[in-house]
């Protein structure tokens, strides 16, 4: 559990007599909600609002291992052609925990910073004000970045960074000739914050469905067959174990 946890330096980690290596930043696709709840005979939201708990969870224990930044996939582009009463609810849940995130939080409600990525314009105008001010709000936080992806996907994050990038170019903002993988970074939502180390998926599901396109190409990928809202610390450690025996070679030798 958490207090046996001993921290060695800024990149490891003792547990139980194991050393482990942190990731710096950990993404996460958090699967199996509805089929979690599907197994109980019950309706998806319930799976959902299980889900959240796990997320809450999942905060507190990369905080206590060191991590600095997670980025968690909470609804994407495709989502939208769910039934129209799981859209509802899972809107209702995003914005009842938007607003509430200082009670949520507890002790860590000074630690976590929060920032959401995503295409906000598709989002109600009372969930774009819960979302501005959580991140106002929690902007001085630095022990954790909590990166929420609402409304993304990863090919519209790149389309609208070309697009961006052409209006510049047609304004002389930008040259053509000054084109680079820097310089793209920089018109995606998640400039300034660095690629991931891990991604996490849960429920046996292989695949990255759209999350994080440009900035996987170098992340090592770990994949849980429990369903997210059962996901817990010792699964966390597991992913952490497996990424500690990895060589990241970024393409070398």
């Amino acid at each position: 559990m958490i207090e046996d946890i001993k921290k060695i330096d800024d990149n490891r980690i003792e547990y139980k007599g194991e050393v482990l290596n942190v990731p710096h930043h950990i993404a996460v696709i958090p699967d199996g909600n509805r089929r979690w709840a599907r197994e109980r005979g019950l309706a998806p939201i319930f799976g959902h609002k299980e889900g959240v708990k796990a997320y809450e969870k999942l905060l507190e224990n990369a905080a206590a291992l060191g991590v600095s930044y997670v980025t968690f996939y909470a609804f994407s582009t495709e989502n939208w052609k769910r039934s129209e009463s799981e859209v509802e609810g899972l809107m209702s849940l995003l914005a009842l925990q938007l607003k509430n995130f200082s009670k949520i939080l507890g002790k860590n409600k000074n630690k976590i910073r929060f920032l959401v990525i995503g295409n906000r314009k598709g989002l109600s105008e009372s969930l774009q004000k819960a979302i501005a001010k959580m991140e106002k709000d929690t902007a001085k936080n630095t022990e954790l970045t909590a990166v929420i992806a609402i409304n993304y996907g990863g090919r519209d994050e790149l389309l609208s960074g070309v697009k961006n990038i052409l209006k510049d170019i047609e304004t002389g903002a930008i040259k053509s000739e000054d084109l680079s993988e820097d310089v793209l970074g920089q018109y995606l939502f998640t400039k300034n914050i660095p690629d991931p180390d891990l991604l996490i998926r849960t429920s046996g599901e292989e695949r990255i469905s759209n999350f994080l396109l440009w900035q996987l190409a170098y992340t090592e990928l770990y994949f849980d067959k429990c369903w997210w809202p059962d996901f817990s610390f010792e699964n966390l450690i597991d992913a952490v174990r497996s990424y500690s025996k990895r060589q990241r070679r970024y393409g070398g030798a």
